[in-house]
């Protein structure tokens, strides 16, 4: 028994100290500071649609009209999108009408889609005589909403001076800020092939909808305008619907090459940056369809938040500025630069934009006024604001579990249509060997493997004496989280070759790495077909350049598992078998589970569960087999 557990014992410290040496060996860096950061800065900023300029009204003219198509046809409208879109919606005015001093406030609400309800606020002069003026009065991420003491003041400001303002709820903040409709949630939309922006336009559509069907709107002078998300929702919905007459954005947007220039600052969430929208049309495409009406552009020097005046303005101000001139229109193109501090859109700001209705929808008539009116004696708390909703209103989950429930439609899509929709590159690698050492008993190379001059990933390669197969290993948490695992595989006669794709391990990005994924989205590429791009470029790389496999393809966790699972369906020569731990058995767990871009990107590929889920790829591969455990 002494003998025996003697025995035991130095067993045991042996495989401790192999599997510390294992460890040491993944553990070694490989790529250079930042490495993964600037390519996916570079890979981004040359991927967003470029700009054309025009030479004439006519030839602007023309691709504006078509640009608005492709931006609604092939961003937005997408899947169920087309039928909400032409649904009949109702909309309702509710009891609890708040008296003002020369205004009132008329609650109400409005379907975006059937059975999604936004609570609204109708700030109304007294006395409405003939056609006026109206303004769509949208709200940015502030938690209180239509509360928000800035909003109120803006909206009353408006009534005194005769003109209706209309303030909706925006999704997810306000009365509607709850978890199932957090921003991040509506990718849960695009898994299903739904555009997930589409619920965020449709709200602002039926607001249009709603002011011009009021009997005093002037359909001539209907504005647009609010802060920070309220400036994405002005310019958003003022570039795509021509009834917008003039627009004032503040602190919203910027262009998305400035975005990833300055990603501490401009990023910008899921709804301002939708799978596809920066390959279609950049924010500076989208601030030139305003030519010729009128538009203001604020931007806030001091700005603490985000859109910075200095290094937001410049990009859209140099390409709208050439298209007003083409139509004779330049003294409608403005933009005014705030030095208070903070993010903000106060009485600086509203005076700016007070004199922008004054100069385009009173032809600068000197007796409308431009000053603030001091009104902070007149805001209501959040409880006399509250708009009742329906109990069973929809959100972002419920949707996503309603359209998820059919899919992925009937039949067997093949490897050529999984290829398209997960937008997989077939990479070129070009491989460069950092270093060759013996290292814990192994032979220990380490390889930087360039792919297509976009991205550089990251391999570790060890061979135990005499190995009798090859496999290569990707993980959730990154190669340094698999010692204990690689470990028992080079015990068991088997090379390894461990590799951080695109987002994971040594391949990750340190800061705003959900807000980049989703940027790869936006210019029309998926962090899922790259990472399943890379992992197949690598097997290949084994096979045909190293004459190595084919290769067995191991991964641990949800996500790396889903990616290798790709990557095996879609090359079928030089992966011959998936061994895969903690994967997923259908991809309706990411909207079971209720999970969030964020968190894990890939895994909301756009259309993908609409035509695919794990078995549909799984068949792929057979018959070559997949272990999962």
């Amino acid at each position: 028994m002494k003998l025996t557990l003697a025995v035991t014992a130095l067993l045991g410290a042996a495989t401790l100290g192999a599997a510390a040496e294992v460890d040491a060996i993944l553990a070694k860096p490989i790529l250079g500071q930042n490495v993964p950061t600037v390519e996916v800065q570079v890979f981004s900023a040359t991927r967003v649609a470029p700009w054309s300029p025009a030479s004439t009204a006519a030839e602007w003219q023309r691709a504006a009209d078509a640009l608005r198509r492709r931006v609604l046809d092939d961003v937005i409208l997408r899947g169920e999108a087309k039928r909400w879109q032409a649904a009949r919606t109702r909309t309702e005015w509710l009891d609890g009408t708040i008296e003002g001093d020369g205004y009132r406030i008329r609650k109400l609400r409005f379907e975006a889609i059937p059975g999604f309800w936004i609570p609204a606020l109708l700030y109304e002069p007294a006395k409405v005589t003939g056609r006026v003026p109206v303004v769509l009065n949208v709200n940015g991420h502030e938690k209180t909403g239509k509360f928000t003491g800035y909003i109120q003041e803006r909206c009353i400001n408006l009534a005194k001076r005769g003109i209706p303002a209309l303030n909706p709820e925006w999704i997810g903040r306000g009365q509607m800020n709850a978890p199932s409709l957090s921003h991040y949630r509506l990718n849960q939309l695009d898994l299903c092939g739904t555009s997930g922006i589409a619920v965020f336009y449709l709200s602002l559509k039926r607001s249009l909808d709603l002011l011009l069907s009021l009997p005093y709107a002037d359909p001539e002078r209907v504005a647009v305008t609010g802060l920070s998300g309220g400036g994405w929702q002005t310019i958003f919905i003022s570039s795509l619907d021509t009834r917008v007459r003039l627009a004032n954005p503040v602190a919203g947007y910027s262009s998305f090459v400035t975005r990833t220039q300055f990603p501490a600052l401009d990023l910008g969430d899921p709804e301002q940056t939708p799978s596809d929208l920066a390959a279609v049309a950049d924010y500076t495409h989208l601030t030139a369809l305003m030519a010729p009406r009128p538009t203001l552009l604020t931007y806030n020097a001091l700005d603490t938040c985000c859109f910075r005046a200095d290094n937001s303005l410049a990009p859209l101000v140099n390409a709208a500025r050439p298209v007003f001139q083409l139509y004779g229109k330049a003294d409608k193109f403005r933009h005014h630069v705030n030095f208070d501090p903070g993010h903000n859109y106060g009485p600086d700001n509203r005076e700016a934009f007070y004199r922008m209705l004054r100069d385009h929808f009173f032809g600068g008539r000197e007796d409308v006024a431009v000053a603030e009116i001091p009104v902070t004696g007149e805001l209501r708390t959040a409880e006399q604001l509250e708009v009742p909703l329906p109990s069973d209103n929809l959100d972002f989950h419920a949707l996503a579990v309603r359209l998820s429930a059919a899919l992925p439609r009937s039949g067997q899509p093949g490897r050529e249509r999984l290829q398209q929709v997960v937008h997989a590159p077939r990479y070129q690698v070009n491989a460069e060997r950092v270093e060759m050492a013996s290292e814990g008993g192994f032979e220990v190379a380490r390889w930087r493997l360039r792919m297509d001059n976009d991205w550089t990933v990251p391999v570790v390669e060890i061979s135990p004496p005499n190995a009798r197969s090859t496999v290569l290993v990707v993980a959730d948490e990154g190669r340094v989280s698999l010692g204990a695992q690689i470990g028992e595989l080079l015990a068991g006669g088997r090379r390894v070759v461990a590799i951080d794709p695109f987002y994971f391990g040594e391949s990750r990005l340190p800061k705003f790495a959900g807000l980049f994924a989703i940027l790869v989205a936006s210019v029309g590429e998926r962090p899922l077909g790259i990472q399943a791009g890379q992992v197949a470029a690598a097997a290949r790389w084994l096979h045909s350049d190293r004459g190595i496999g084919p290769v067995t393809v191991v991964s641990a966790g949800p996500r790396s598992s889903l990616f290798a699972l790709v990557a095996a369906a879609l090359e079928p020569q030089a992966i011959a078998a998936l061994e895969q731990r903690g994967a997923m058995s259908t991809l309706k767990e990411v909207i079971t589970q209720d999970l969030t871009v964020d968190r894990r990107p890939e895994q909301f590929c756009f259309g993908l569960l609409e035509e695919f889920d794990i078995p549909q790829m799984s068949a792929l591969v057979s018959p070559r087999p997949i272990r999962r455990w």
